[in-house]
């Protein structure tokens, strides 16, 4: 019975005892600055804003073109005796492509050089003659005998010239029965063999002779755009010539071209089915790697503006196509700015109002941020592609302070 009495009053004790913590700690936990009450701000990554004079940049599509293209075809007719190439590679201007039978042209050529020889040897016997009448006119022979003693020597005369076109002719066709490539470059397959019998200038090639190096690259741009550009150089927005303007290339698995091209021409006219004109741009290609009809993308610089470079990355577009990028204020809170009037250059914007020299910039961290919130900035540096953020080559440097 007494120890009954113990264990009741211990009972309601320690049920006091715990009601009494469980009340210290919700009023703990509701004090403001407590452990877990309020989150630190959030850490973001800023670049800042320096205006300056930036590329004006347009991507656009194109195909690539043999720099030159020769369809090679046999000027005289007869048999394939020999193709001295290999299909598919290299050849050097003049390097023997086909040769063609030349028994019947070497003959003519002989006989051609025979002729030419008749021919002059009337020349000196002709020659005498009109002498021998053009001293006898006023003592015996006639004006019409010194008339046909010149006529004749002219005919003579004439023969001669006649069988040295023949003998040129002859010599000329001899040649051609070598047929040579004009031109460095690359061949395609043969469209016939040895035995063939070909004729002069027919329809069918007998393989085409490509040079790709360099090589051409045909984009189209709109006229819309070319009227903009244009309308900006004349307001002395823009400076620059489009003729003029580095263009690099994409290919078609992504990869960046390593040679730098240049603008060979421009159509002065605009398709009337597509609204859209020509240019055509020149590379280097010592290696082949660009083949005509390769799909590319081409950055083309078609001028410089002043202003401040905004990444794409950090920048949103309203439904309107408004540009918005958030900023820092003074005290590292975040304001959402728009802007405009915007242009591309390369993996960003260019803007020309609403910011200035020394505005923070966020480029990473937006998805963690709001209008009006606290932020602990970190200066960045975005690298060539325009997506990854790396740290300043300053602060990278620094060494850890020691405990």
């Amino acid at each position: 019975m007494t120890a009954r009495r113990l264990i009741i009053p211990l009972t309601l004790v320690l049920a006091l005892a715990s009601c009494s913590d469980q009340g210290n700690s919700g009023a703990s936990a509701g004090k403001p600055g407590a452990a877990g009450g309020e989150r630190p701000p959030a850490k973001v990554s800023v670049v800042v804003m320096k205006q300056g004079e930036q590329p004006l940049t347009r991507v656009l599509p194109g195909r690539a073109v043999a720099y030159q293209t020769a369809e090679v075809r046999p000027r005289v007719n007869g048999m394939i005796e020999q193709i001295a190439f290999k299909e598919g590679s290299e050849v050097k201007a003049g390097d023997l492509l086909y040769k063609i039978d030349d028994d019947t042209y070497s003959a003519l050529l002989e006989e051609a050089k025979a002729t030419l020889a008749k021919a002059e040897a009337s020349i000196p016997s002709a020659q005498a003659n009109l002498a021998r009448y053009e001293r006898l006119v006023n003592s015996g022979a006639t004006q019409i005998e010194y008339e046909n003693a010149r006529v004749t020597l002219l005919q003579a005369q004439a023969d001669v010239a006649q069988a040295k076109a023949a003998l040129q002719s002859a010599q000329i066709n001899l040649g051609y029965t070598e047929i040579k490539a004009p031109f460095d470059g690359l061949t395609t397959i043969s469209t016939v063999s040895i035995g063939n019998i070909v004729t002069a200038n027919q329809t069918t090639a007998l393989t085409t002779l490509r040079r790709l190096d360099p090589i051409y690259v045909d984009l189209t741009d709109s006229s819309a755009n070319l009227l903009e550009l244009r309308s900006a150089i004349a307001a002395g927005r823009l400076k620059g010539n489009q003729t003029e303007a580095d263009i690099t290339l994409t290919l078609e698995d992504g990869t960046k071209y390593d040679k730098t091209g240049k603008v060979d021409m421009a159509e002065m006219a605009v398709s009337q089915t597509t609204g859209t004109y020509q240019i055509r741009a020149v590379f280097a290609n010592p290696d082949d790697i660009i083949l005509p009809g390769t799909y590319v993308r081409a950055t083309v610089i078609v001028g410089y503006e002043n202003g401040f470079l905004i990444p794409q990355r950090a920048a949103t577009r309203s439904p309107a196509g408004v540009l918005s990028a958030k900023f820092l204020t003074a005290d590292n809170k975040v304001e959402t700015r728009t802007f405009e009037g915007s242009e591309l250059s390369g993996n960003s914007w260019i803007v020309t109002s609403n910011v200035k020299d020394g505005d923070r910039l966020v480029v990473d961290g937006l998805q963690r941020i709001a209008d009006g919130a606290p932020v602990s900035p970190v200066e960045a540096t975005i690298n060539d592609k325009g997506f990854v953020v790396e740290a300043p080559a300053a602060n990278a440097a620094t060494p850890a302070a020691k405990p």
